[in-house]
């Protein structure tokens, strides 16, 4: 499995984890609990966590190629609903 791995900064980490839980959870398997979020591809799972100053996303995939697709998916997305502060700064490295 490929992995990664994504800090970033904001204040609002818990509300975004919770509006991308429930817009994924229309089409995929997804569990939120207390500050974690997980949201389960075909091919990858995403793992949202957050405390008060940051946002954490760790995502493993079947490939490099799943790898960089779903690391595309998941930052459009947190910048949709972060709107105010997009475009958010994610600094990818191999988790």
């Amino acid at each position: 499995m490929k992995t990664a791995k994504a800090v970033i900064p904001t204040e609002n980490g818990w509300k975004y984890v919770q509006q991308l839980c429930k817009h994924w959870a229309h089409k995929l398997d997804v569990e939120l609990g207390e500050q974690k979020g997980i949201v389960r591809f075909a091919e990858a799972t995403a793992v949202m966590t957050c405390d008060a100053s940051s946002l954490t996303v760790d995502i493993e995939a079947a490939s490099d190629d799943v790898l960089e697709r779903m690391k595309g998916v998941v930052a459009s997305h947190l910048d949709r609903f972060a709107f105010r502060e997009a475009p958010l700064p994610f600094d990818w490295t191999p988790a």
